[in-house]
């Protein structure tokens, strides 16, 4: 059962008007302590030449956590790319793939 939330955020990508282009992907939410943001982790892998393998690495990346999404940490997003919020936040949340078990 879902209920509505009303959304008066002009930053959200879905009911405001933040306009995202650019990369798009799949993280974690590690942490969403701080108000209308939300830590994201990405994990990604390099292939090394000289070693003929792959190395693995992440990202922690801060994004726009609107009111009507409210990821908390556990969460699988989709996150895109969008203008400068902030000195840090350049990405915004546009959906929950998976919340925590």
């Amino acid at each position: 059962m879902t209920q509505e939330i009303k959304c008066d955020d002009p930053r959200c990508p879905i009911h405001g008007r933040l306009k995202t282009r650019g990369t798009r992907f799949a993280g974690l939410v590690v942490s969403s302590k701080a108000k209308r943001t939300a830590i994201v982790k990405i994990d990604y892998t390099i292939y090394l030449y000289k070693y003929e393998r792959y190395l693995r690495k992440h990202s922690r990346i801060a994004a726009h956590n609107p009111d009507c999404i409210n990821a908390k940490a556990g969460d699988t997003v989709n996150v895109a790319e969008a203008r400068r919020l902030s000195k840090t936040k350049s990405f915004a949340i546009t959906g929950i793939v998976k919340p925590k078990a």
